[in-house]
């Protein structure tokens, strides 16, 4: 065994405490980077709504790719889950709240 899939054996109702974690750090590190790009763009996205919307890009990611993950199963599953699912509407709403049009350069 690998030392991956000894990290990814540990699950919260069959996700994989690491690659939460992982997703979550991956999107902290890289939210400066994030919210100083789209500034450029003349969109303000503070810091804190990436990680909010971890998981609803995550998601949309691994759809667009083809990899289709427990999560990503789970939430196009159209006959349950819908704890994750609405987890997932409410994180997209919070994540959504606070970008505004920037008038900066």
């Amino acid at each position: 065994m690998t030392t991956i899939e000894i990290l990814r054996q540990y699950r919260i109702s069959g996700y994989a405490i690491f690659d939460l974690f992982a997703a979550f750090l991956g999107m902290y590190l890289i939210s400066p980077l994030l919210s100083k790009l789209f500034l450029k763009l003349k969109i303000s996205i503070p810091k804190r709504n990436w990680l909010i919307l971890t998981l609803p890009i995550s998601i949309l990611t691994h759809i667009m790719v083809g990899n289709m993950t427990q999560m990503t199963r789970d939430f196009l599953d159209i006959n349950s889950h819908y704890i994750l699912k609405t987890l997932i509407m409410v994180l997209i709403i919070f994540g959504l709240k606070n970008i505004k049009r920037s008038t900066k350069k």
